[in-house]
């Protein structure tokens, strides 16, 4: 006789029990439902430069570089980060021990998170964050600790820089407790387009210096800012490059998000132990993707592509930012990344719309994000995905647009935005 007797279904770890459905998996099929233009995710809709490209192709072609790569990276595409950042570091970068090549700038955060957390270890984020931040530090024992950036009040009736937007320092000396190991610090900022300066960093640094703490700087945007912001590296000020690891990203800097190459660089004292877990997450990051960004860098060393891009990226940036004046909706004006936070408070939307029951335990930046992309056809993300639970109102009455997108679907953006004027109230 048959047993019939279901078998118990196999539960998983707490470590990814606690995760809830997350912003990407809401609104990136409501772009492709909606056909709405996605001004939500972060990435391209173009393709990378013509010279990284052909590099690409040439790769492909190069038995070597279709086979394993060392751990660290491919030798050629870490010389050419050494003579790449040496200069904007102020110090000669050793490519043999101080530089690691990761899938992507999100592995390499891992593999750190990896290399220094112990089960309740704690990592002091700042808000909003990007959301990875969490699930890597939680799914290696750590516990994230909040504090956040604010904006001035006068951000509902304004526009503002995002240089205005200020973390209050005393706020986080008060979240260091004898757990807390890292700070993470993201520069320029994702999504307030905040680029901090000398003096905010040295504070942070100092803080980090009196109670022994990692500094783990996200630099993915650090081609991508805009005059007259510059980017400052919290590991060229004071004594603070033997604490900092520096993450940065092809992806962001060439157009190549699918690449999955970004970079971690740091002293060999400490990126030795990210690179002792990235050997065991990843092994090794694809090998001809790493051999055309060596090639793109070693041509950028020729001719002006980052100075050209912040040029066509300021031209974006003004292109998406004019609807928001023509309709009155107060901004926040990025000095870096490509993106655009809007403060939505004047946006009337139909509060009896027929919402998803998953957006009834969010903000309401959730439901007028939703309401956007059905409605007006253009997709934005919510960024109080961007906080903890106890933080979140403090983004729900703001949207975040990315302009990495091409001019025509950006100017297409503009005419469907202009839909929304029905619907503010002064």
């Amino acid at each position: 006789m048959s047993n019939n007797t279901t078998k118990p279904i196999i539960g998983p770890s707490e470590k990814v029990a606690h995760f809830e459905k997350d912003v990407w998996s809401i609104f990136t099929p409501l772009a492709a439902e909606t056909k709405a233009i996605n001004l939500g995710q972060g990435f391209m809709n173009f393709n990378p430069p013509d010279f990284v490209q052909d590099a690409a192709n040439g790769a492909i072609s190069d038995v070597a570089a279709n086979q394993y790569s060392h751990p660290k990276g491919r030798p050629r595409l870490r010389k050419a980060l050494a003579d790449s950042y040496s200069p904007l570091f102020g110090r000669e970068l050793d490519p043999e021990n101080e530089i690691i090549v990761t899938a992507g700038a999100n592995e390499g955060m891992f593999a750190t998170f990896a290399g220094f957390l112990d089960e309740g270890s704690e990592v002091i984020c700042m808000e909003p964050f990007f959301d990875q931040y969490i699930s890597n530090i939680t799914m290696n024992g750590g516990v994230p600790v909040y504090v956040p950036l604010r904006a001035p009040a006068k951000a509902a009736n304004e526009n503002i820089s995002s240089h205005e937007w200020k973390l209050d320092i005393n706020e986080l000396r008060s979240k260091i407790t004898d757990k807390t190991r890292m700070i993470v610090i993201n520069t320029p900022h994702n999504p307030i387009g905040k680029v901090f300066d000398e003096e905010e960093l040295i504070e942070i640094g100092k803080v980090a210096e009196e109670h022994n703490l990692l500094i783990l700087s996200d630099e993915v945007y650090d081609r991508l800012y805009y005059e007259p912001a510059k980017q400052v590296r919290i590991a060229t000020l004071k004594d603070f490059w033997k604490r900092t690891i520096t993450v940065g990203s092809g992806g962001k800097s060439f157009a190549a998000t699918g690449w999955r190459v970004g970079w971690l660089i740091g002293p060999s004292e400490l990126i030795q132990y990210s690179l002792a877990a990235h050997t065991r997450v990843v092994f090794c990051v694809n090998s001809p993707c790493q051999e055309a960004l060596a090639i793109g860098l070693e041509k950028t060393n020729q001719i002006p592509y980052f100075q050209n891009q912040i040029e066509a990226y300021t031209k974006k940036r003004q292109i998406l930012s004019s609807v928001f004046e023509e309709l009155g909706l107060p901004y926040t004006v990025p000095d870096g990344s490509y993106f655009i936070l809007v403060n939505t408070t004047k946006v009337q939307f139909p509060q009896d719309y027929p919402f998803p029951a998953v957006l009834d335990s969010r903000a309401k930046d959730f439901k007028l994000c939703y309401w956007l992309a059905k409605e007006i056809g253009v997709v934005a993300i919510p960024p109080s995905e961007f906080y903890s639970k106890e933080n979140r109102e403090l983004a729900a009455d703001f949207a975040r647009f990315a302009f990495c997108k091409s001019d025509d679907v950006l100017e297409d953006a503009v005419k469907a935005l202009r839909k929304l004027a029905p619907y503010i109230k002064n």
